[in-house]
């Protein structure tokens, strides 16, 4: 229970901070020509941090999921293979480590895109527009987030069952697991 209030609590912090990057993040930067050069002058925002916050939010919950599937249930460890046994626990760990990382792509892609271009903002080429990150990616980050979240969240509810029928099961057939 406990992991799971963490899990999901920070996956809704990752999400929040998502679309928080997504809403603040400028259409564009303002460009002031000089002599051969362009010299972009990006508004003050907090796109990037909010950006870097939600990856790191993600990264958590991930762990914190990972962590609660295989922590020992009231003090008594239980064999992965008993755990995997499942073709059900199998695949939702597989799509909950999937949708890990396309969320960790779409979150870190903008937001290092739009450090760079905060960072890189005098350029030779006089035709330049001072472009901001690609539009959208940060707030599809987000949801995948929580996607992401959800899908730990149902793996572990799947992991609870599987503990529950393994601590059932008589001594012989625990056997076959070890």
């Amino acid at each position: 229970m406990q992991y799971a209030m963490v899990v999901t609590i920070l996956g809704l912090a990752s999400f929040l901070f998502g679309i928080f990057a997504e809403l603040k993040k400028p259409a564009s930067g303002h460009v002031i020509s000089g002599k051969g050069v362009v010299i972009c002058k990006y508004p003050s925002n907090l796109s990037v941090v909010y950006g870097y916050i939600s990856t790191a939010f993600l990264a958590a919950s991930c762990v914190a999921g990972y962590y609660s599937l295989f922590y020992p249930y009231k003090g008594r460890a239980v064999p992965r293979a008993a755990i995997f046994c499942s073709r059900w626990c199998s695949s939702y760990f597989s799509v909950a480590s999937a949708t890990t990382v396309v969320a960790a792509a779409f979150l870190l892609w903008p937001t290092v895109q739009e450090h760079i271009h905060h960072i890189h903002n005098i350029h030779t080429d006089l035709e330049f527009t001072c472009p901001t990150a690609k539009t959208g990616l940060l707030g599809g980050g987000a949801f995948m987030s929580l996607n992401s979240a959800l899908f730990w969240l149902v793996s572990l509810m799947l992991v609870t069952n599987a503990r529950e029928d393994y601590f059932e099961l008589e001594e012989n057939e625990k056997k076959e697991y070890i």
